[in-house]
């Protein structure tokens, strides 16, 4: 006993030798573990209450939703129509091979859609004033006829169109018709690859479709993506216009606009217009595409190769461009069709402003559409002009476009 009460009493090696300082304090160890300790304990706690929250209200993994937004490209004027070229052709509308109940991709595969299709896409590029804008088009025929939507080449001084096999062509407009949306195309080549039509009025929702098309512009020229008929028939108001068009999921985007909506038999039964985020504040809507149906697209395509426009079309016997915003803001001039062309004899001149149209403020194109196409040719217009500063009243009848 004694021996081990001598041993636990005996003073550390460091005293033996001479030192001074005292044994090192452990508290200060225990302290900083006790901190830490309780830390990871209150991080444990808090994460547990989240989990048992999220359980009790019906969780599991908590998703946050990104949008992505969608560039709508401004309507323009009308592009001036060129006079038909030679050797006309109109779109042949194949029949359909057939179709296998419940089977989207019945026909060929998407490889082979592809491939078939892809020497008949092309890229449209635009330079307008000061600035440019890109498409997609699809060939009609060997001889250089190609469609594409108005909206693409409205307002165009130039455009270019690349060929799938790179080679590059200036184009001229054949036709352009603002109502459907569709212009065709010519340039100099003999040996393009002419895309096949389906009949869009076989088309049933839930077939399966694929787009092609220059998604964001040329550098992501090419881009195929597949989806189904959503919906046929769907009437809609874009522009001032009323349009009856094909509603898929197929994703478009800009620059898609002119392209070919194709079918599981490889035939291009749409001409891709837009997507809803063009026309409505919707950017962050997906799988709501439209295209013009192939019906249709023959109907305006074949008038306008053979006579460079489409009859029945009401337009106004004026020619102008509309007053800018800096026109208004530093010129003080309102807002209008600033008139460049009149009928000769006319009361109406050049430098006059159009102000209304039967009584509807008239300040964009689609304001002035929107009248005019809830009208025939002939028919007589109330319109009121602003001149010096003064405002007069003229009636014009309605003539048909391209006369």
């Amino acid at each position: 006993m004694d021996e081990q009460n001598l041993e636990q009493n005996t003073p550390p090696s460091s005293y033996e030798n001479g030192s001074t300082k005292p044994p090192e304090s452990r508290g200060g160890n225990w302290a900083l573990l006790l901190c830490i300790g309780i830390t990871v304990l209150g991080m444990l706690s808090i994460y547990g209450w989240r989990w048992m929250k999220r359980n009790s209200m019906g969780g599991g993994v908590s998703i946050e939703f990104s949008y992505i937004g969608d560039s709508n490209p401004s309507t323009q004027p009308q592009v001036p129509t060129s006079p038909a070229g030679v050797d006309p052709i109109e779109i042949e509308l194949m029949p359909q091979p057939g179709q296998t109940e419940n089977t989207p991709q019945s026909g060929l595969g998407l490889q082979d859609i592809y491939d078939k299709n892809i020497p008949s896409v092309v890229s449209i590029t635009c330079t307008l004033s000061g600035d440019s804008k890109s498409g997609t088009g699809v060939v009609l025929s060997e001889n250089g006829y190609l469609v594409t939507n108005a909206h693409v080449v409205s307002e165009a001084r130039e455009i270019q169109v690349l060929l799938t096999d790179g080679r590059t062509f200036s184009a001229t407009v054949v036709g352009s018709d603002e109502l459907s949306d569709l212009a065709v195309l010519r340039i100099e080549a003999r040996d393009l690859v002419p895309a096949v039509f389906g009949d869009s009025k076989v088309l049933r929702v839930g077939d399966g479709v694929v787009a092609i098309g220059d998604a964001l512009g040329v550098s992501l020229r090419g881009t195929m993506t597949d989806g189904i008929v959503s919906a046929i028939n769907r009437d809609l108001k874009i522009g001032g216009r009323n349009m009856t068009l094909i509603q898929t999921n197929a994703a478009l985007n800009p620059g898609n606009s002119g392209g070919p909506l194709i079918n599981s038999h490889g035939q291009v039964i749409g001409i891709n217009t837009m997507k809803i985020g063009n026309y409505a504040d919707a950017s962050v809507v997906e799988g709501l595409g439209f295209a013009i149906p192939s019906a249709h697209v023959k109907e305006v395509v074949d008038q306008l190769i053979a006579q460079g426009y489409v009859s029945g079309r009401p337009i106004i016997p004026l020619k102008g461009k509309w007053v800018s915003a800096f026109d208004q803001q530093f010129r003080h001039l309102p807002a209008g069709l600033y008139i460049t062309e009149a009928p000769e004899h006319s009361v109406v001149h050049p430098k006059d402003i159009l102000l209304s149209v039967d009584g509807v403020r008239v300040e964009k194109q689609e304001d002035l559409n929107s009248i005019l196409y809830s009208h025939k040719v002939g028919d007589e217009v109330k319109m009121i002009f602003y001149r010096n500063g003064q405002q007069f009243t003229a009636m014009f009848s309605l003539i048909e476009e391209g006369k």
